[in-house]
């Protein structure tokens, strides 16, 4: 099985929502239909097929986190020494040469990635553009609205 890069933020974050389907939703749901089977008729009761679509979804959550887990390569981005280059866990610092606009990005994993805190997936074409760069460096992007240039101001492992 192939490994699947993940921060050590990342992992706790899905260790979190682990612990919480296993002793809060689970639990939950196994109430809501003992509770639905109390009511009688099963072939008309619409809170307990509710019950059990929802125990699927949880079932198969836990499932897809546990599997997510086993699969982890958990990379603490502090403790990488890269010298200088873009690589998994490091936060860019990049200017846009056309417009001057200045954003930062930390290249995260999968799971992770959420473009409103600036955590960009492994993945993304910005990211594999940026991958073994260095400070001052040009990256090439081919974006939506056409090539776009972004020179690496700082790199950190944050």
């Amino acid at each position: 099985m192939a490994t699947i890069p993940i921060t050590t933020r990342g992992a706790e974050k899905l260790k979190t929502e682990l612990h919480k389907l296993k002793t809060v939703e689970r639990p939950g749901v196994i109430n809501a239909i003992s509770e639905a089977r109390a009511q009688g008729d099963l072939s008309e009761n619409a809170e307990y097929e509710a019950a059990k679509d929802r125990q699927g979804f949880i079932e198969g959550r836990i499932q897809e986190i546990e599997s997510k887990l086993a699969a982890a390569q958990v990379i603490d981005p502090a403790a990488v020494e890269a010298g200088g280059k873009v690589v998994f866990g490091a936060t860019v610092e990049l200017e846009e040469e056309e417009s001057g606009d200045k954003v930062k990005y930390q290249i995260v994993g999968e799971d992770e990635a959420d473009l409103k805190h600036g955590l960009i997936n492994i993945s993304s074409p910005i990211a594999r553009a940026l991958i073994g760069k260095e400070e001052g460096d040009t990256a090439e992007v081919q974006a939506p609205g056409g090539l776009k240039r972004y020179e690496i101001v700082a790199v950190h492992y944050l």
